[in-house]
């Protein structure tokens, strides 16, 4: 009978007694595959010159709010657990209580190879400035009061990360460990953790997740895992941390291409299409093979065809509008390359380091030879806008953030027209084992994590981004080519198409004011004035026909993400 009244509290308990998503730890799937023999990648430790670090994902509890932050459901505070020996903490990990538990946080080994000074490159701190407790907050709480101490660094040291306690007394010196200043490299804030509203509220305290300010392929600075206070009332850098930097400058933890081919094959995401979609991607060799052609300004009557392999592309230079590509002349060949080819479409690989050659970003590219009319939401309406937002060539892309440290998948980046969302493991549908489920919006082909309308634009008019689950799909692991792996030096041939720098279709003008004025004309007066407010905002990539420059030309290529 006990067990019977059990479980019928549970069925009745209210709303606020359900356990919270964190209360749960995230796992991929599946395991994390065995990787090819190499050098570096995925042993679990990475030598950043005379600092050895390794990632550490297991934690004990420390403190949580309860209410504050994402979804108003707070933020838990971490230490971390099952150090190796040699190892110290530099910081303790925060995170929302509205996903499931899944982060990490560096722990660092001094080694004797340092080759800036004879000293160690950790040290202990010499005292904690209290940065902020809940002691006076009317919060909901759970472990007591919590107390975040900044560590004070030696001479020619920087802490890297907090030591939270639910104790107002100071933590030993021995907690935790500052690194030398040559090994420290500027943050900034990322995503909002906690604050005491439900939304970001600059006049109280925040906090942030942190990533390096310089990031990129060739950026040298390394991601700690750890947080950031904003205290209102505080002097300008008093609850300053720092991320790390690899001073070796060193690729050693990037896989090799063995490596790279299992990534992919663990990792690739699967694509589905919307029910009504009618332009499908092909690969780039087909659309050459089926019609393409080369337009050269000031010979516009005499167009080329596209060599199969691209040998014909003018390479180097810019953007400058000397050439363009365009579909095919008759109107029967134009009408089916725009439709493209699924069935024998590929995804398009590019293997790169990430936040000092500790993270492995893999781009992948996929090509569309013609991107369809955007629809608008006019408050109960739904209206084509025309030939606005179609152009001939389109690119859009997903990237894999894999850790280097042991080869897992942290985190998948999700293009959205000019931007774009770096989204955890923990919040992306799977497939087949670890493969990331993503959603082509319907004509304009932007990257989804969930199926659904996401509306560009305020309130209930903007640009339709419509996702669905369509029979429809690609499997990005079918044929993958690796394109590009510049570290990895002439053992990945880069295809000629890659450098070609001007755009995959031409510049047409043509009366937009005609365009829109067809919309308006079947709105309700009273939708008008709205839809005009509307027009005038649209991002200028949606005002003519214009098709864009390939994946080597976009700054994403060799710097971080848009996020």
């Amino acid at each position: 009978m006990g067990l019977f009244f059990s479980l019928l509290a549970n069925l009745f308990k209210k709303g606020d007694d359900k356990p919270l998503p964190i209360e749960s730890i995230f796992k991929l799937p599946s395991p994390i595959p065995k990787f090819p023999p190499g050098d570096g990648f995925a042993t679990g430790v990475i030598d950043l010159g005379g600092l050895q670090v390794c990632q550490i994902s297991t934690f004990n509890k420390i403190w949580s709010a309860l209410e504050g932050g994402p979804d108003n459901k707070g933020a838990t505070f971490y230490e971390p657990s099952s150090i190796p020996d040699g190892f110290f903490m530099l910081g303790c990990y925060s995170q929302p209580n509205n996903r499931p538990l899944f982060g990490w946080i560096l722990a660092a080994k001094n080694v004797t190879n340092n080759s800036f000074s004879s000293h160690s490159s950790l040290a202990k701190p010499t005292d904690y400035s209290l940065i902020w407790n809940s002691e006076s907050k009317k919060i909901k709480q759970d472990g007591g009061n919590c107390y975040i101490w900044l560590p004070t660094p030696p001479e020619a040291y920087k802490p890297v990360g907090y030591v939270v306690t639910n104790s107002p007394e100071k933590p030993s010196v021995e907690k935790i460990r500052c690194v030398q200043s040559e090994f420290a490299d500027a943050i900034e804030v990322d995503r909002w953790i906690w604050g005491l509203d439900k939304k970001i509220n600059t006049s109280n305290i925040n906090m942030y997740e942190t990533r390096p300010k310089d990031r990129g392929v060739n950026a040298l600075s390394v991601s700690t895992g750890s947080f950031v206070v904003q205290n209102v009332g505080a002097t300008a850098d008093v609850s300053l941390v720092y991320c790390l930097k690899n001073t070796k400058n060193n690729l050693v933890a990037m896989p090799n291409l063995s490596q790279v081919e299992a990534l992919i094959q663990a990792y690739s995401p699967v694509i589905y299409f919307h029910p009504d979609e009618a332009y499908f991607p092909s690969s780039v060799d087909w659309f050459f093979q089926n019609g393409a052609l080369l337009y050269e300004n000031g010979k516009e009557s005499e167009p080329s065809p596209i060599q199969p392999n691209g040998s014909n592309l003018p390479q180097g230079g810019s953007n400058d509008d000397l050439y363009w590509l365009d579909l095919p002349k008759d109107d029967s060949s134009k009408e089916r390359v725009k439709k493209g080819d699924l069935a024998h479409s590929c995804a398009y690989f590019h293997i790169k380091p990430m936040f000092g050659a500790t993270f492995t970003d893999i781009p992948l590219w996929v090509f569309y030879p013609f991107n369809g009319p955007a629809r608008a939401k006019v408050g109960i309406f739904n209206v084509s806008l025309g030939k606005i937002g179609e152009h001939v060539g389109d690119w859009e892309h997903l990237t894999l953030r894999v850790s280097n440290y042991n080869g897992e998948l942290k985190s998948v980046y999700f293009s959205e027209h000019s931007g774009g969302q770096m989204i955890d493991a923990s919040d992306i549908e799977f497939e087949n084992g670890n493969k990331p489920v993503a959603y082509a919006s319907l004509h304009g082909h932007a990257f989804y994590s969930k199926p659904g309308l996401v509306l560009q634009g305020s309130g209930t008019i903007g640009i339709r981004n419509d996702a669905s689950k369509g029979k429809m799909m690609m499997d990005t692991g079918i044929a993958p080519m690796v394109v590009a792996a510049e570290y990895l030096g002439p053992v990945v041939v880069e295809p000629m198409w890659l450098n070609y720098s001007r755009k995959w279709g031409p510049k047409i003008s043509y009366d937009i004011t005609n365009e829109i004025n067809k919309v308006r004309n079947v709105l309700p007066k009273l939708l008008r004035g709205p839809f005009d407010k509307f027009v005038r905002g649209l991002p200028n990539e949606l005002l003519g026909e214009e098709g864009p420059t390939g994946p080597k030309m976009k700054n994403n290529w060799s710097g971080d993400e848009k996020y």
